[in-house]
């Protein structure tokens, strides 16, 4: 295959893209198709790597309104709501309603996704259904699963086992609650009990972390501290983090340094975090975010997830990257045009880190040939006018491709 005469990654000058085998053979500006190769000429396109959703919850995805809708919008009714939905949980529901929702973010070019799965229910049911689905789309999504436990490990009957029992049947990541716990101290001691089960298994973490908005709620500094003391650190995501937009600023300076030492990897889900946040707030309101632009300016990695799509949390969603990076750049305030340019990094790079996979990421010579063709010049075009994803292409073969609508006006 070759695709010709693209934008790669907003550079000026364009370039044509060789693929054999599904590896990216070459890059240059002018290339001879090779026989019957097949090519694209998408002269003047962007092409951008596949994006990836670091952080969504594919167990309850397509649930929202059943067994009722969430109409407090708090995370703690959507909870209640999840608890009570997960006792009708089937292995097959699980599943489908998992697939569903794969397929519609493979419409949307994302190739990545990484799923918390709660594993607060004694039979793991929807983790098993999971990890066959995570076999079933390998051809076309790379599915990462984090046993989440929802309701604590700690305060949760058989939480300890429930995740041990996870680990061994072969999730990629172990995640945590600490601000759910019933004490911090609880909160502090499930997060001890991750980080030495994730070495003993050779884990990855992935923790909810201070989804909240009380300045109190404090586990970051915790797992900062183990990711540092561990070593894990690029291997350990802390999700969330929405306390730190409530932390006093001296606090904030502290703790910074740690997180930089740290080398950790931070998502935030601008969709959810701004719907569930401040909802105990009158005025001013606050926008329910961890500190993005301060963070990314510290040079510390920072991604953004979905996190629920019509679910009990959240009532929308249609796992379109673009609509979670829309919200972030306007409720991060990160809208130079330089930053909008550059901000489709949140949706590739920066998830491609925590997931770790970046050794097959990325568009250079030598890399599986995954990778996006957008209708437009640049990114700050594709976001601003939302440009159709022409064509998803993945290990060399196109798995999406679309015809633009023609639109006529009568006046």
């Amino acid at each position: 295959m070759l695709i010709k005469q693209v934008s790669i990654e907003n550079k000026p000058e364009l370039q044509d893209i060789q693929i054999v085998d599904g590896i990216i053979t070459k890059i240059s500006a002018h290339i001879q198709p090779n026989g019957d190769e097949q090519v694209i000429d998408a002269t003047g396109k962007i092409v951008i790597p596949p994006f990836v959703d670091p952080h969504v919850h594919l167990d309850s995805t397509q649930t929202a309104g059943d067994p009722e809708w969430n109409e407090s919008g708090t995370l703690f009714d959507g909870i209640r709501i999840w608890s009570e939905r997960k006792k009708t949980l089937t292995y097959t529901d699980a599943k489908e309603r998992a697939i569903k929702t794969l397929r519609l973010q493979a419409e949307h070019g994302l190739q990545f996704v990484r799923s918390h799965v709660d594993v607060t229910d004694p039979n793991l049911t929807a983790l098993k259904a999971l990890i066959e689905v995570r076999e079933e789309v390998k051809p076309w999504m790379e599915l990462q699963l984090v046993a989440f436990p929802q309701e604590g490990i700690c305060s949760f009957p058989q939480g300890r086992e429930l995740m041990e029992e996870a680990a061994k049947l072969g999730v990629d990541a172990l995640g945590a609650i600490p601000h759910f716990e019933f004490t911090r101290e609880y909160g502090v001691e499930s997060l001890h009990f991750v980080f030495d089960l994730a070495q003993k298994y050779n884990l990855l973490i992935d923790a909810h972390t201070d989804e909240i908005d009380d300045p109190a709620s404090r586990g970051l500094e915790t797992m900062a501290t183990l990711a540092l003391e561990t070593g894990l650190k690029q291997r350990v995501t802390a999700s969330h983090t929405t306390a730190m937009g409530s932390y006093n600023d001296a606090y904030m300076y502290k703790l910074m340094r740690l997180l930089k030492m740290a080398d950790l990897n931070f998502i935030a889900n601008p969709l959810i975090n701004m719907y569930l946040g401040g909802r105990f707030d009158t005025y001013p309101k606050r926008r329910g975010l961890t500190r993005v632009k301060e963070l990314d300016a510290e040079g510390i990695n920072v991604a953004f997830g979905e996190d629920d799509i019509k679910d009990p949390w959240y009532p929308m969603g249609n796992g379109n990257m673009m609509d979670a990076l829309h919200m972030g750049l306007h409720a991060t305030q990160i809208m130079g045009y330089s930053e909008i340019m550059n901000s489709y990094r949140f949706i590739t790079y920066n998830g491609a880190r925590s997931l770790q996979v970046e050794d097959h990421y990325g568009i250079e010579v030598g890399k599986p040939a995954s990778f996006l063709i957008l209708n437009a010049d640049n990114f700050f075009n594709a976001l601003n006018e939302r440009a159709e994803l022409l064509y998803s292409i993945h290990n060399g073969k196109v798995l999406v491709e679309t015809t633009p609508a023609k639109t006529k006006t009568n006046f």
